[in-house]
């Protein structure tokens, strides 16, 4: 069973580090098992994402089904086989988690498979709510923050993260066909406009990490500060080439991300701010 744990770890330590998307690697300033559970969650957000995302032909939806029927398996205290739901076991059942935010990524990827546009702002903040607040809600858990307003504050942030990479990336997700511009802004303000709308909303959205990093444990802090300003400077970022990421991916600086690691860390290390 150990020796069967580990191999788990290491497999989902591997896929963590190895992928090219924004989610960040558990920070140092937390202990090892903390680390750990990240490591097995990002894993699970990992895997979700890419059986959405990089199945071949029609196989996305009876794999994403498949991984629903193994997930709903382990909630029911059986044994799973797949490495990442053979290390999450042991988070979910330590930690008390609850099993919705899992469901509603999966949920997320197959809302995928069906819809490529949304025609209003309330049809975007929907599918957000799925694909991108479950992710701080189950950080939340392992860190034992079970309080209602920092479950708000923490879907303000990772849909404002969301808003952000959604923005950033709509050449790249023209490519797959799909759009996550509002088209009502599209049609009011062309591709540009749309994504400077876009912009706007993320960056209203990552401010509520500020009282959200106010309302978690310090080795939590860092982490979610280093989102909050990841998510501005990607902002920043499309905002200096004028907006325009349907012809060039915007990116980050390697001196940019340097910055925000000292720049969060000093904030974590400060007092905390009365309410």
């Amino acid at each position: 069973m150990t020796l069967n744990l580990e191999a788990a770890d290491l497999y989902c330590r591997t896929l963590t580090r190895r992928h090219y998307e924004n989610f960040s690697v558990a920070s140092r300033f937390v202990d090892a098992r903390t680390r750990r559970d990240l490591a097995r969650i990002y894993a699970f957000c990992r895997t979700t994402d890419d059986l959405g995302d990089e199945s071949q032909g029609n196989s996305a939806l009876p794999r994403l089904a498949r991984w629903r029927e193994e997930l709903e398996a382990l909630i029911a205290a059986t044994q799973p086989v797949h490495p990442v739901l053979f290390a999450l076991a042991d988070t979910i059942e330590r930690h008390a988690m609850p099993a919705q935010p899992f469901f509603d990524l999966i949920a997320a990827n197959v809302q995928d498979q069906f819809v490529k546009r949304y025609p209003t702002w309330d049809d975007l903040i929907g599918y957000c709510r799925l694909s991108a607040a479950p992710v701080g809600r189950m950080v939340l858990s392992v860190f034992g923050v079970r309080d209602a307003e920092a479950e708000r504050l923490s879907d303000d942030v990772c849909i404002g993260l969301q808003l952000a990479n959604h923005a950033q990336d709509v050449s790249r997700d023209d490519a797959i066909g799909r759009r996550y511009l509002v088209e009502s802004d599209v049609a009011a303000g062309g591709t540009s406009g749309a994504a400077r709308a876009m912009v706007g909303r993320a960056r209203a959205l990552l401010a509520s990490g500020v009282a959200l990093e106010d309302r978690v444990p310090r080795a939590l802090r860092l982490q979610l500060a280093l989102y909050r300003m990841g998510g501005l400077a990607i902002c920043d970022a499309i905002e200096a080439m004028g907006y325009k990421t349907e012809h060039e991916r915007p990116s980050v600086s390697t001196s940019t991300k340097v910055s925000l690691v000292l720049r969060a860390a000093l904030q974590t290390l400060a007092p905390r701010r009365l309410a």
